[in-house]
């Protein structure tokens, strides 16, 4: 593994770079970005082992404000500024040939989402010829509709966004702890992964959310523009994962380059670092891009 500081665009990003055991030339690239609150060394990380041994590189980075990247703006889990961090990491790759990636053929970049991150990485290659094809695992689409029906209804929604609203006008960052299993105020309280040492729980994990993310998040339709995705897309899911039916009408929307593998009974926190399912779903993702 490779210790790199991408320059993009956005600022300077912090990023791990793992490359297959052998042949070291001409290797195809795929960017793996995680579940929301997470940095790159949790699933991504468990994701990018898994591909490398499949023979590719692969490429994991912590977002602007996340992690070991550097930003003013701390924990923010905005969908729009994670989905640019993507985009501004694509070029980067493609379009500087840095020393770091002079083994890497850029005709042959592919993105890979988990969880939150798969409506994120979804737009960043929608329309963007420096990517060849896109898979996500466990996703997590919501629009509205569904944000309403997860978050305890339209006014309870309402009533997070307008804490949102006046997290971001404060002056400083009001900050909660994401995960854990005696804060009931947490973001995700008792949540398995996020709260188990050897799992989720790692020292890398900066196990906070910026209350401002809450407008941005609850407002972020990640389906909206299924019926112009142009990438070969595959979605490894299953009905067990926490919102399948985000997953469906993607597809409903979607032309027939998006198709979907269920597995069975495999929940969302077990999509992130349980071997069996892991391997299952690397296994897919890599016939996948191997195909495209």
């Amino acid at each position: 593994m490779k210790t790199l500081t991408l320059k993009t665009s956005v600022g300077e990003l912090a990023a791990n770079l793992y490359l297959p055991e052998g042949e070291q030339k001409n290797l195809p690239l795929a960017i793996i970005t995680g579940a929301w609150t997470t940095v790159k060394e949790q699933m991504p990380t468990t994701y990018a082992q898994a591909l490398s041994e499949r023979g590719f590189a692969v490429l994991v980075f912590d977002f602007r404000g996340w992690g070991e990247s550097a930003d003013d703006v701390k924990y923010l889990e905005d969908p729009a500024r994670k989905t640019a961090d993507i985009a501004a990491v694509i070029d980067m790759v493609t379009g500087q040939q840095a020393s770091e990636f002079s083994d890497i053929d850029t005709s042959r970049i592919y993105g890979l989402g988990v969880c939150a991150s798969a409506g994120y990485m979804l737009d960043a290659v929608n329309q963007n010829a420096k990517v060849k094809a896109a898979a996500v695992v466990a996703p997590w689409l919501h629009d509205r509709e569904l944000a309403n029906a997860i978050y305890g209804g339209e006014d309870n929604v309402n009533g997070l966004i307008k804490a949102g609203e006046e997290a971001a006008a404060a002056d400083d960052a009001v900050l909660i702890e994401a995960a854990s299993t005696t804060n009931e105020n947490s973001l995700m309280f008792q949540a398995p992964y996020y709260t188990e040492a050897g799992r989720g729980l790692i020292p890398e994990y900066d196990n906070q959310f910026n209350v401002a993310s809450w407008k941005p998040w609850l407002t972020y339709n990640a389906l909206a523009h299924a019926g112009k995705q142009d990438k070969p897309v595959l979605m490894v899911a299953s009905e067990a994962m926490a919102l399948p039916a985000g997953t469906k009408q993607y597809l409903q929307t979607a032309g027939e380059n998006v198709k979907a593998e269920w597995l069975a009974d495999v929940t969302q926190f077990d999509f992130y670092d349980v071997a069996e399912h892991v391997s299952k779903a690397a296994d897919l993702v890599a016939q996948h891009f191997n195909a495209n």
